[in-house]
């Protein structure tokens, strides 16, 4: 698989924290999203870096992003030739260099979040932050079809793998040393990468925790949610097989 990888020359060493940004097709909101975030992130006054992982943009996504690692020696740009946001994460996360990884959406970019999650992996209390819609205390303010749809493939991955966390898709946080293997143990990529990678992370004993969070999307989904129900079916059966293989292993 060929992969592009361009890094503005100079990028600071002795990074501690790395955010990683799946991005499809984002022309519209991309370059005021990354403005905030870099702005916002340079207020935790830690060496950072935000890794923008495109893949299979059709649009002027990558440009932009390239543009602007011309002002913002933060930025990383990455490519998957193929329209993956799961390969696009775990290509980020395995690229990242800093102790801790957050893993972010593009109409999200919720520093809140990472200053929470920050402040209990810095004091060792988790090894693993996710970021709850589903939670008590969380306000999760979407269309009602995409809530239905987090409820759904919530139920359905606490049936077929036995994970009991109330949501695994989004945005977290973690420690990148001891989660390594877990992100190479992941069978499945696309929608449920993600998900995988917590459930992984919970059953090889890592302590995983939940906060609530608070979510209003800024734009409809770059693909549509009927479009990525077979799919996402199709990976859950992988996944649930492939989580039931290792358990009789």
């Amino acid at each position: 698989m060929a992969v592009r990888r361009k890094r503005k020359q100079g990028a600071p060493d002795g990074i501690d924290l790395s955010l990683v940004i799946p991005v499809y097709n984002e022309e519209a909101i991309l370059e005021h999203q990354l403005r905030r975030f870099v702005a916002e992130l340079r207020e935790l006054r830690r060496p950072f870096e935000v890794i923008v992982a495109a893949n299979g943009c059709r649009d002027q996504t990558v440009p932009i992003a390239r543009e602007l690692m011309r002002e913002f020696p933060e930025l990383v740009v990455l490519e998957h030739p193929q329209p993956n946001y799961g390969a696009a994460l775990k290509l980020g996360i395995l690229a990242a260099r800093g102790r801790v990884v957050g893993c972010d959406e593009i109409d999200l970019c919720d520093v809140d979040f990472h200053k929470r999650a920050l402040r209990r992996l810095d004091h060792d209390e988790c090894d693993m932050v996710v970021g709850s819609k589903a939670m008590p205390g969380s306000r999760d303010k979407r269309p009602l079809t995409r809530r239905a749809a987090t409820k759904v493939i919530n139920r359905l991955l606490w049936l077929g793998t036995g994970y009991h966390g109330t949501d695994t898709h989004g945005l977290k946080a973690f420690v990148r040393a001891p989660l390594l293997p877990a992100v190479h143990a992941c069978v499945v990529d696309k929608d449920l990468f993600a998900s995988e990678l917590v459930i992984r992370a919970g059953r090889a004993g890592l302590r995983v925790h939940e906060i609530p969070i608070e979510v209003e999307e800024q734009r409809s989904p770059p693909i549509a949610l009927v479009r990525r129900v077979p799919r996402v079916v199709r990976d859950l059966v992988r996944l649930v097989s492939a989580i039931r293989f290792d358990r009789k292993h």
